[in-house]
This record gives C-alpha cells, structure tokens and sequence, in this order.
C-alpha cells in the first residue's frame, strides 16, 4: 500500500519565520471569518455555522506547535474555506442523519478539525481522524482541558498522518470494510495529482461500495494551468474513475447563492473545488468475506457429495 509519506508529499519544516511573516493555520483563519462574517450577519441573519472551539485553538501553545508545514501551503480564500465548512456540515449531517448505515465517518484533517466535537454525531458512530500526529495531540489537549467531547456513546481515534500504512493503521483502529463508512476531506495536505491518487487508492481499498466520499481539493499545478478549471474536473473526474469512484463537483458560487452569500472572490480564482464521489468497486473486506463464503459453499457442496457416496 502506498505510504503516507509520499501521500502527503510534504517538503521538510523550513527555518523557523517570525510570527509576523508566520502565515496563519487553517483554524485560524475559521475563526477570524466566522466573526468577521458573523458581525455582518448580525441583522440580516445567521451566521454560517457557529463553532465553540475555534478560539481555543488560537492559544499560542497550539498556534504555534510543530506548525511550520503548513507555511509553504497556501491558505483557502476566506469566504471560500467558511463555505467550505458550511458546505460539509450540511452535507455529512444530512447522510448521517438520513442512513442508519452509517456509522463510521473518516475525517482527513490538517489535524485541528473541530467536527467530532461540536457535531451531533448519532449514537454508536466511530470517527477516525487522520492528521498530522503532532499536531492533533497539541490541539486534542487543548480541546479536552476546556471539556470538549464527542457525543455519548461514540468514539473518536486517531490514526496519524505520518504511519507508514493509512489502510493498515485504520484497520488496526478497527475500521470495518463491510460496513458503509463517510470520507470527508479538509485540512489534509494534499500537493499533486499523485498524492490524490494514493489517497484514492487507500480509500477504495477500504470503503464498502456505496460509501460516500466528500470535500474539497486544491488546484494541482501538476494537473492543468491554474484558470483552466474545466479541464481540471476532467482529469479529476478521470482520476476519482480509475479508482473506482463517481465524482460530480459542486461550484462555490451556487453554494453561495442557496445560503445568500455574495463571493468576494470569484471562485474559479479561488482555484479550489467542492466534491461529492460515490465508491462503486467493493472493498477488500467486501472481496474477503465473499471469498469466505464461497469456500464455505464449496466445503459444504464437498460434504454432501462425501455423504451421498
């Protein structure tokens, strides 16, 4: 199985910048749209989404902590990544709420997602973060001394982003393959076609067929020039296809419009795209439980013919 690190195809920590040349994490930049935007929502409605959490991560000890990767990332446009939020919430509570099936929910994350605790998660659901190991254990202390938890009666865990096997650590976690799970992709450094396809790879391998995978994705220099998105969703389209997925891609600006949102910032230049992809191949578990059963028949079948003689 391809290893996370050439998955997350991360350059090595440069220098470390001064905190004024320092460009801010992703939930930094959640916290400071959300109130912004929240200031101009006060009379004509409500905010986005409302998240109690964000401000504690803002602390200088996990603002600060093993946070030099993300420096040579560039940051979601504002509007773009509040949307994005918004977008997923929506869409992962409405599956959830919608399905009793499914209960496994994997959140590829930069590691400061705060879902599995400001969410109403249903009763019994499993939700694997995958992160950066650092990061999530500086932000999950912070998390947990202010009394955040996940809802009664679920378990969250952690299965880091620098394990040598993403398929092999969830399955130790105990991910299961023949039940339907929910991918949701925010956060998660992902730098180029090939890292996409890996991480495409891993989760086909584990998500039963009709699980759902949503989120958003980067512009990959490696992919098309940057303004030429239509022909990016094609290769992507091809590349989520290859792998067993069916993807359709969601345009900021309808986003926007269905909640009444005005862009600042068109979004083709946002260079960033919504998706929603179904698996349609069966898993490994799917393959190794059909396997056992038909050897299964097979002895059975042997057995009568034995007795018969």
């Amino acid at each position: 199985m391809p290893a996370l690190l050439r998955l997350a195809a991360l350059p090595p920590p440069p220098a470390a910048p001064s905190a004024r040349r320092r460009t801010k994490p992703l939930h930094a930049i959640l916290f400071f749209s959300v109130n912004s935007f929240n200031k101009g929502m006060e009379q004509s409605g409500d905010p986005l989404f409302i998240d109690p959490y964000a401000a504690v991560l803002l602390s200088h000890d996990v603002a600060h902590h093993d946070m030099g990767y993300l420096d040579s990332h560039g940051m979601p446009w504002q509007d773009h990544y509040r949307l994005t939020t918004r977008y997923i919430d929506d869409k992962l509570q409405n599956l959830i709420n919608n399905s009793e099936d499914i209960r496994q929910i994997v959140l590829l994350t930069d590691g400061m997602d705060t879902r599995p605790y400001r969410l109403n998660w249903p009763r019994l659901s499993v939700i694997y973060d995958v992160s950066p190991g650092k990061v999530i254990t500086a932000a999950t202390k912070q998390l947990r001394g202010t009394g955040a938890k996940v809802s009664r009666n679920c378990v969250l865990l952690h299965t880091s982003l620098e394990s040598h096997d993403l398929q092999a650590g969830l399955s130790k976690n105990g991910f299961n393959g023949n039940r339907l799970s929910l991918w949701v992709l925010q956060g998660l450094p992902l730098t180029t076609t090939t890292s996409l396809e890996n991480l495409l790879l891993v989760i086909s391998n584990l998500a039963m067929k009709g699980s759902i995978f949503i989120g958003d994705l980067p512009h990959f220099p490696d992919c098309t020039a940057p303004m030429d998105m239509g022909l990016e969703q094609e290769n992507l389209e091809k590349l989520f296809f290859n792998q067993g997925f069916r993807v359709s891609f969601v345009q900021y600006d309808n986003v926007a419009k269905d909640i009444g949102l005005d862009l600042a910032t068109p979004w083709e230049q946002c260079g960033r795209m919504l998706f929603v992809a179904e698996q349609l191949r069966f898993s490994d578990g799917q393959m190794e439980s059909f396997q056992i059963q038909f050897e299964r028949i097979e002895e059975d079948a042997d057995e009568e013919g034995f007795e018969e003689l």
